[in-house]
């Protein structure tokens, strides 16, 4: 059964409710990558992790806090949910890089260097060129290895994320995302950039998120699964995991924040169009989190192991974080 099974969203920016927490606990979902911030500055992520101090209050027998990867395991038998925090953007940082250390203490575990645009790191994956890593993005992705705060390439360029893998000591990351060669959406990553990641010791979480499937809102379960399956083929079933990009029962106006932030006056209709302004329509094997066992059956009929389902479905995650958030101890001087 799916609910034995130890599960981990690498990627939700849903609008956060009890009913929400409940779906999860339902669904057997044991922790969430839960996005904090896009476009938000220092003082604003200081709001959000308020928010969601009164949330862990407000439901605290429904969900906890993931400041170390134990506290995946802790909360599982307690039968909550843990929540570990990430920014989709380098904005909480702004261009202070002491900041890194305090965000990585209050418990950001995950940051992505861009968001689709050029940062004051990295190129995004919406530019007409990718410049790189900047200046400032060596010296980050240095403090960010040091503290333990994990290196998220999501929406970052092709140059940008093989750059960062080079530069990076520790593991980096896709949470979410598909490859390339499966659908070419600007979001979805060449090979190149998918065996890096692997070679870095880090992990892909496949995204759920129409846009980035074939067939979009039409792709089947088996469709999805048979992706994974050719991507455990290239790089390794251990460096794979799920990172669904569900935003349940957000607002168009969320989808506009995402997407335009305070930077544009223009609409900006990220992988889709004018067309498709709003939000896609619903996978019909994971309209929520109650969906997650369909998941875990799905892995099954493409035919990976049962040890392979579990790495997959959250052990991977957790294996993930082990390696990459744990502070590494300040250097001794001889005398």
């Amino acid at each position: 059964m799916s609910q034995d099974m130890l599960i981990v969203d690498g990627l939700q920016y849903s609008n956060w409710s009890r009913e929400i927490f409940q779906q999860m606990r339902e669904g057997g979902v044991d922790a969430v990558h839960a996005t904090l911030v896009y476009h938000e500055t220092i003082r604003e992520t200081l709001s959000r992790m308020g928010e969601w101090n009164r949330r862990f209050e407000a439901h605290s027998d429904l969900i906890m806090p993931v400041r170390e990867p134990a506290d995946i395991h802790r909360a599982r038998r307690q039968g909550r949910v843990g929540v570990f925090l990430g920014a989709q953007n380098c904005s909480p940082i702004e261009d202070d890089i002491d900041m890194v250390e305090v965000m990585r203490d209050l418990g950001l575990l995950i940051m992505q260097l861009t968001y689709n645009n050029q940062s004051l790191l990295a190129c995004g994956c919406y530019e007409a060129e990718d410049s790189g890593i900047t200046r400032f993005g060596r010296q980050v992705i240095r403090e960010m290895n040091r503290v333990g705060m994990v290196i998220d390439m999501s929406h970052s360029a092709e140059r940008s994320t093989l750059e960062a893998v080079e530069l990076s000591e520790r593991p980096v990351i896709i949470s979410h995302a598909n490859p390339a060669s499966w659908q070419p959406a600007k979001r979805n990553k060449s090979d190149k950039v998918l065996h890096a990641i692997a070679e870095s010791g880090g992990l892909l979480g496949f995204s759920a998120y129409p846009f980035h499937l074939k067939n979009g809102p039409d792709c089947t379960l088996a469709e999805y699964c048979e992706m994974i399956a050719r991507t455990a083929d290239k790089i390794g079933v251990e460096h794979l995991g799920v990172g669904t990009d569900l935003c349940q029962n957000q607002p168009t106006s969320v989808l506009e924040w995402m997407r335009n932030g305070r930077w544009s006056k223009d609409m900006d209709y990220g992988e889709g169009s004018a067309a498709n302004a709003g939000w896609p329509d619903p996978l019909p094997w994971l309209r929520d989190n109650r969906d997650f066992p369909n998941l875990v059956a799905g892995l099954r009929e493409v035919g990976f192991s049962e040890n392979e389902v579990a790495g997959i479905m959250g052990q991977n995650w957790v294996a993930l974080l082990e390696r990459a958030t744990t502070p590494q101890p300040a250097l001794t001087q001889v005398a």
